[in-house]
Parts: C-alpha cells; structure tokens; sequence
C-alpha cells in the first residue's frame, strides 16, 4: 500500500465559507472583544437548538466545566464522582476548588460512567452530592438510570457534554439532562470555534452568576468593583463569529461522522474486533470519534508504561499500539483510547469504585471472565481511528486495509 500524499487527520475543523462573514463583520463593526452580537446569537441558537433556557459562552468547554462545578456548590474537601474514561479537562476544574475527585468506573455498554458503580460509589460515599458525568466520543450515557439514581441521593448532575453536541438520548438532546451542562467548541469537535464553550442551564440565576464570573465578577457599580474571585472566561465575539458560521453545519457533519463509523464497521466485520457500541433503541451518537476494540484472545502481547510501549507482533492478532504505529507509518492519525483518570499519575492516590467497591484493592481482577476494572480493559484494547469527515472514502478503505494488515 501506498502512503498518503496529505495526512489523514484524527479530527480536523471542516470549514464551509460562512464562519470568515460573521468574522469580518465583528471587525469591521469593531466588536473584537468579549461582548457583540455573534456572542449573543449563537447563545440563542444553542440554546433553541439543544431546548434549554439559557446558554452562556465562555472561552473553553474547561472553563465551562469549572463555573459548573462552583455553581454546584463543590466546596474545599468535597468528594465528587467522576467519570473515569475521559480527558483530564473534565477533572481538572474539581481540584481548581480543591475538591477531591472519586472515580466511577466505565460500563461495557456505551464506554460511560457504570450506574451500577455509581451506586455502589453512593453506599461507601453516602454525602457526595455532585456527579460529573461525560458523554464519551459523543455516546450518550445512561441518563435514566443515572438521574434516577443521583435524585435518590439528592445529587446532582453536571453534564459534560463536550464530545456530544448534537447527539440525542430518548430524544432528548445532550447537554440537557444535567442541572449545569457544558459543551466544546474546540478545533477537533463536531463543530468549532477554534476554540470556546458554552454553559447550559435551566436556571436563570445560575446562568447570571456565570456571566458574572466570566467576566471578573463585576458589580452593577459605575467603577469596577468587584466583591468575589472572578475570571477572564468570556468568548471573543470573533471566536463567536466562527462558531455562528459553523451552527448551521451541524447536522451534515454528523451525518458524515456517521458515514465514516458504519464504513468502519462493515469494513472490519471479519476482525476480531468491534467498535464503540451504543444502543440504537434510545441513542443517537453524534459520531465524533470512530473507535476499534480489539476482542480479548485477538490480543497480541504488549505492555505499556506511562511514557512508552512494547509489543510482540503475533500471527492472526494485534494491539492498539501495533495498529497507531502503523497507521503512522502510512502518514494516518489515530489516537489511544483516554486513559482512565485512575491511571493517571496524579490521580492514582484518588478513590476509584467499580460494581465490586474499592477498585483499588482488585487491580487486574476478573469476575466470570470479565475484568472488573472496566475503563483500564477498554483502554489497553482500545484505539481511536482516523474520523475527520474530510477523509474520502478510497483513504478510509485504505485505512481499514492497514487496519486488517496488522492481523495477519
């Protein structure tokens, strides 16, 4: 096979022409800073498009996650779960108010935070009373039994939805189902900015603390005065003025991302592998993120350490570390999967709670042939597979071809 003339991207901005209109009209009308009318459309729109009350643009989805978090009431010391499999900016905002994370396990079922572990987390965690929950590569999670179960424990939701906009469960959009939810408009996301984020609330009053937060907090005063911590959080009306060119796109985007994932898995179903599942009677993925899953007897020996990895390549198997290497190989970007924050060395001292209890106390155990410690399975079998929606269909079979060469 022929190496790719251009990279094949992971997930790259598609741009259509729109975005540079709204950009040029916030210079020439010279609202280049963090108020402007591109600002307050797209709030608007996100907020009629996704069917809540109000929407807040911020400089980041991470910015986003940490105004969540304060309004939620997490406290110095506080306990939060966590979901375990995602990106450490969903994580990060709780230590930013010196909380302490605790980390939920993942579920087979959609790679999201395990209702099963959730409840468990709640027997040996009876206070806790904030959940941050991620919708993993735009799959939603089980929010029915998960909002069932935080009610019961009179706990909130925050919605990290950051990977999902777009995606629906029971019909409902994500970004919704959380009492404060955030959503990203970073360079790699269904739709972008560049960069940016929004909140999303019901709450009139929580939305109103944000904006006050986001902007130093200043007081209704005529001098700047200022009464508590504030940030510089706010979205530029230029960044504003790409998102605006980019709302209109969302639905062609994932329906290409959708392309691209059922081409993936016609094309490896004679591997032993499967992708990221979800369940098509109450979800509708946005597709973001292609990923491969490599079957448990189809795994080649290997190890990887925090910085390196070493594999033994073997006849009829592979790993995820062989398949990212030879993607690069041919001039393809794929990625691993999200290491669990349990992982992480900065987090390895944080509770972690699978359906068993302390997660700690059962490294590398199994129940009836299943490991426990789910997220680290999905993780050392897992990968991301090149998804940009600008990939044409001869580089995605090529694709799926160095994918099958790396079994035989």
């Amino acid at each position: 096979m022929k190496k790719f003339d251009k990279k094949v991207w992971l997930s790259t901005p598609t741009m259509h022409g729109d975005e540079i209109k709204y950009v040029q009209e916030a210079y020439e009308k010279n609202w280049m800073s963090t108020i402007g009318e591109n600002i307050n459309v797209i709030e608007n729109q996100i907020a009629d498009k996704l069917g809540c009350k109000y929407a807040v643009a911020l400089s980041s989805g991470t910015s986003a996650l940490h105004l969540a978090v304060k309004l939620a009431g997490v406290k110095e010391g506080d306990y939060v779960f966590c979901s375990d499999m995602t990106f450490a900016a969903t994580v990060n905002p709780v230590l930013y108010e010196k909380a302490i994370p605790i980390f939920i396990d993942t579920e087979y079922d959609t790679w999201n935070m395990d209702p099963i572990s959730l409840e468990k987390a709640f027997e040996l965690y009876p206070n806790v009373k904030v959940v941050i929950v991620v919708n993993l590569y735009g799959t939603p999670a089980k929010y029915d039994e998960l909002l069932d179960i935080c009610e019961k424990h009179g706990a909130v939701i925050i919605e990290d939805a950051a990977e999902s906009l777009g995606a629906t469960y029971k019909g409902k959009q994500t970004g919704t189902f959380g009492d404060y939810n955030i959503i990203s408009f970073n360079g790699n996301k269904i739709i972008t900015g560049s960069s940016g984020g929004m909140l999303l609330t019901d709450d009139l009053k929580a939305a109103n603390k944000a904006r006050k937060w986001s902007t130093q907090s200043r007081e209704n005063a005529p001098w700047y005065q200022h009464e508590e911590v504030g940030y510089n959080y706010r979205m530029s009306n230029v960044i504003a003025g790409v998102v605006r060119g980019q709302i209109p796109y969302l639905a062609e985007h994932i329906s290409q991302k959708k392309a691209i994932y059922e081409r993936y898995k016609n094309g490896f179903k004679d591997l032993p592998v499967s992708m990221n599942p979800y369940d098509e009677t109450t979800m509708e993925p946005n597709f973001w993120l292609s990923c491969l899953l490599i079957n448990e007897d189809s795994l080649c020996k290997y190890v990887r350490s925090d910085n390196d990895t070493c594999y033994v390549s073997e006849p009829g198997k592979s790993c995820p570390s062989e398949i990212l290497e030879t993607l690069a190989k041919y001039n393809a970007e794929g990625r691993p999967i999200w290491k669990p924050m349990h992982l992480q060395p900065m987090y390895r001292m944080n509770p972690f709670i699978t359906r068993e209890g302390n997660g700690r106390a059962q490294t590398n155990a199994y129940i009836e042939g299943k490991s426990i410690d789910v997220g680290a399975d999905i993780f050392n079998r897992g990968l991301c597979l090149p998804s940009d929606n600008k990939m044409t269909i001869e580089e995605q079979e090529q694709i799926i071809e160095i994918v099958k060469s790396c079994f035989k």
